[in-house]
């Protein structure tokens, strides 16, 4: 039997991202600080941002783009990106953001799939860009490296080109429930990564969904390391930072000293980050040389935190430490533990080993993944572990140009299978205990074994091969592989991480390498991953 959010409903607008977020600025908002650039110092207001968006959004019209076309965003945290993600989805088009550690394949093959007509990127990682987007036919001109020395030097516009056009941003037209805003991409619960569609409701309802859980006002200072281009970071961070008039200090990658001192100048009150960082803060000596006193809140996704961690933080640092769950086929954010942890919200505070109750104007079911029967929730203690199922207007329209995987996930109902499974208590607050699906998480970056055992099964001496995620030393989740080496072959465990360290992005390296005779496999052929996991 499905279960409902125990909170009540909030409105959702009919309303693209665009006038959500910025329509109703007031003239004491225009002069805050939006965003603050951690390398210089620079601030943005919102009264600026605004404009430059407005710009963006101009240029790209401009260039005969809109309704209908895809534009690829490969970037870092940067001030800029605010500019031209919103920009792009002024303009109508559609965004899809390629993670900034990606090699030159991999920005390549979204590039294709996505069907994308023009990239934006930066210098540092312009040759990457540049190579793919060449051999996927895109013109010199259609790649915009924002702080390169402009087209006449390069042949590649720069920012100051692109917003300096002077051009209106146009008059678009469409029905924000069915029109694609992003389009991330996700490996879902098996295989390759897909395009998730996700449309303007999808991102507007899930920031009036989180809005009254996060406890994010205007006055806060939202320390913004987890990357924008993840929908974490898009959704969580950027977008309802943006709408609740906050300022974001913008760091491009985790440094921890820098991380630090951020918090310290700015004095910092509210920061969301993944579990490696916890890690950081909860064991690392130079924590203590910093005056992190005006941080209140700590919010961690992206991956499972460890409950004792989670505490450890929060007792080092003084402040109260969230986590919620989510998936990118969810806008990203389906449960999270409230900004009090559910004592004045619930009446009830959520262990920290849980990730809270469903966001407002969303269901639940726990289904029984050997019998297809619901679970109940208990009139006391917890129940049995099953799938998580979840409905609401953060459900992604589906996934893109693959209406096979999309039936598989989205079933009867419009109910989104998660691929999780979970139990619940008899307050409705669920737990996390397990994942049906075979995603590895590393560091809060989705790593599809499929994706990996293909690569691996290039080398001449691979004769098969499996990976799945294992412990480290420091209990983190990393991929390991499973390799049955051809006959009359000799290989190693360096020659093997090696191979696939210069072909992935650094996350998705194989880290840990175990020979064995036969890969265990169903009568299927399936390989049988939990036998490898023992």
């Amino acid at each position: 039997m499905s279960f409902a959010s125990p909170y009540p409903d909030v409105e959702i607008p009919n309303v693209s991202v665009y006038d959500y977020l910025f329509g109703g600025l007031e003239e004491n908002d225009l002069d805050r600080v939006a965003l603050i650039d951690s390398k210089s110092g620079a601030q943005t207001t919102y009264r600026q941002l605004v404009g430059q968006i407005d710009a963006a959004a101009g240029a790209i019209a401009a260039r005969g783009l809109g309704v209908g076309d895809v534009v690829a965003i490969l970037s870092p945290n940067i001030p800029a990106f605010a500019t031209v993600f919103h920009g792009v989805l002024r303009s109508g088009a559609t965004a899809t953001t390629l993670n900034a550690l990606f090699t030159a394949p991999e920005i390549k093959k979204q590039l294709l799939d996505s069907e994308a007509k023009l990239l934006i990127t930066i210098s540092l990682l312009a040759p990457a860009a540049i190579e793919a987007a060449r051999e996927v036919g895109l013109a010199d001109d259609a790649v915009i490296v924002l702080d390169g020395e402009g087209q006449a030097a390069t042949g590649h516009p720069n920012a100051a080109e692109l917003l300096g056009g002077g051009h209106r941003a146009p008059e678009v037209s469409f029905d924000p429930a069915t029109h694609i805003a992003v389009l991330p991409y996700s490996s879902g619960t098996t295989g390759n990564p897909k395009g998730v569609m996700l449309s303007h409701r999808n991102l507007v309802a899930n920031v009036a969904q989180i809005e009254p859980l996060q406890g994010m006002k205007s006055d806060d200072v939202i320390l913004a390391v987890l990357p924008f281009f993840h929908i974490y970071g898009m959704t969580v961070l950027l977008n309802a930072a943006l709408k609740a008039r906050a300022s974001l200090f913008v760091m491009p990658r985790f440094d921890l000293v820098e991380f630090l001192e951020g918090i310290q100048k700015h004095k910092v009150t509210y920061a969301f980050i993944a579990p490696p960082v916890a890690v950081a803060l909860a064991k690392h000596p130079i924590v203590d040389q910093y005056d992190l006193s005006s941080l209140h809140t700590m919010l961690s996704g992206a991956a499972p935190l460890d409950e004792e961690l989670g505490q450890a933080v929060a007792k080092r640092l003084g402040l109260h430490m969230l986590q919620g769950f989510g998936m990118s086929e969810l806008s990203p954010v389906s449960h999270l533990i409230p900004f009090d942890g559910g004592t004045g919200t619930r009446g009830v505070e959520a262990p920290l080993s849980s990730v809270g109750w469903a966001v407002p104007n969303s269901e639940n079911r726990i289904v029984d993944p050997a019998t297809g029967e619901d679970i109940d929730i208990p009139a006391d203690g917890v129940s049995e572990p099953g799938e998580l199922w979840v409905r609401g207007p953060n459900v992604m329209v589906g996934y893109l140009n693959n209406e096979a995987a999309t039936a598989e996930t989205i079933v009867e109902g419009g109910w989104l299978r998660t691929g999780d499974m979970a139990t619940v208590d008899s307050t409705g607050c669920v737990t996390i205990v397990d994942r049906l699906k075979e995603l590895i998480k590393y560091k809060g970056y989705q790593v599809p074994p499929a994706e990996l055992e293909a690569l691996l099964l290039t080398h001449p001496k691979i004769a098969d091969v499996a990976v799945v995620g294992a412990l480290d030393a420091d209990g983190e989740e990393i991929p390991k592989a499973f390799v049955v080496v051809a006959e009359g072959a000799e290989l190693t465990a360096d020659e093997v991480m090696a191979f696939t360290a210069e072909r992935v992005a650094p996350y998705k390296k194989v880290r840990a390498v175990e020979f064995i005779s036969a890969v265990p496999k169903s009568a299927s052929g399936k390989i049988l991953r939990k036998d490898l996991r023992k």
